[in-house]
């Protein structure tokens, strides 16, 4: 069986790699305890200075985590996917407060998973390959892995925009949101890597300047339109404003689950004043633990992995149909036994 996970040391460098190539290096359980074993082992070792995170060959980088075993766990007592988040928000926590520099070469899709894999590193390479999204309203779930804490620091209300709608933005979006540290073009990547035995400079020294991000151009439609933190009030202003793309994007709304926008709405609007990334990862948890055995979770699975018609049928079917009480509950606390806590 190959290894999903490649550890190696190369003089200063630890090196860890995703090798799920069919999968799109999509993250399973063993691969989170694998980055965290390796992550321990290089902590209290002098000779590691710095570490890198990149994936084998393939069109990404990583394109989440293992959605059908989420399903699959959640339509029975969801135990499996509780592990498994419980071990990925670990490894994203360990990242988060990792003392080494750490450098994630973000090349080609990166998406979920692969976006709580890169954003805790202290360097994030993009490229002109990079397409970063957090899609899970399209299949009943939220943007976890610290979505919470990474989409509500953005400029104004993009973070909602991506949350809500899932968009695709590419690498020189991410350099102007703050989501990278650096742009390189890709055929640059093998110099970069090589080059991080002689630290972290080698970054700036391949940088280059990155073409015009498109999302700035809509940041004021944005601002405007996502301003509420209601769903429905969302839904009203985009229906009133009348132009491309405001309808455009109630378009794409209409096809995500109205409980899991909710949700996201309200992880950001937590998540920008909680005070430290622990207390984040502990309420995703608890959200996560939660959503993946309702409705709208199995259904968005069904509809967009397992049998791909694309034509969920969420429930409720509109914003007006999910109610707070239902979010509360989503969002209550995990009793002290049950909850998530860090590595």
């Amino acid at each position: 069986m190959t290894e999903e996970i490649i550890t190696t040391v190369e003089g200063p460098v630890g090196r860890i790699r995703l090798n799920r190539p069919k999968a799109i290096h999509a993250l399973t359980t063993a691969m989170c305890e694998g980055v965290l074993d390796a992550l321990e082992a290089w902590r209290g070792d002098d000779a590691v200075r710095v570490i890198a995170i990149d994936h084998a060959q393939g069109r990404g980088f990583c394109a989440g985590g293992d959605i059908r075993m989420l399903a699959d766990s959640g339509a029975r007592d969801g135990a499996e996917a509780r592990a498994f988040f419980h071990t990925e928000y670990r490894m994203n926590h360990r990242l988060f407060t990792y003392a080494k520099d750490t450098v994630a070469f973000m090349d080609g899709i990166t998406m979920g998973g692969g976006v709580g894999l890169s954003q805790p590193c202290r360097y994030r390479v993009a490229t002109q390959n990079t397409r970063l999204a957090m899609p899970e309203t399209g299949i009943g779930l939220f943007p976890d892995v610290g979505g919470g804490w990474y989409l509500s620091r953005l400029p104004g209300r993009i973070g909602q925009y991506l949350a809500l709608t899932g968009a695709r933005i590419d690498g020189a979006e991410c350099l102007a949101l703050g989501l990278a540290t650096h742009y390189l073009p890709s055929d640059a990547l093998d110099e970069a890597k090589a080059g991080l035995a002689d630290g972290v400079a080698v970054l700036d020294r391949l940088a280059v300047a990155p073409p015009p991000a498109a999302i700035l151009d809509r940041r004021e439609a944005i601002d405007r339109l996502f301003a509420s933190d209601v769903l429905e009030e969302v839904f009203a202003a985009l229906e009133a404003d009348g132009g491309d793309f405001a309808r455009e994007t109630l378009a794409t709304l209409k096809t995500k689950s109205p409980q899991t926008m909710k949700v996201s709405l309200r992880l950001l609007k937590d998540g920008a004043g909680m005070a430290s990334f622990a207390d984040e990862m502990r309420q995703e948890y608890a959200v996560g633990s939660r959503v993946v055995q309702r409705h709208d979770f199995l259904e968005g699975v069904r509809a967009v992995i397992v049998d791909k018609d694309h034509a969920p049928r969420w429930d409720p079917a509109s914003p007006e149909g999910v109610s707070d009480h239902v979010i509360d509950q989503i969002f209550a606390p995990l009793p002290e036994a049950e909850a998530w806590t860090p590595a």
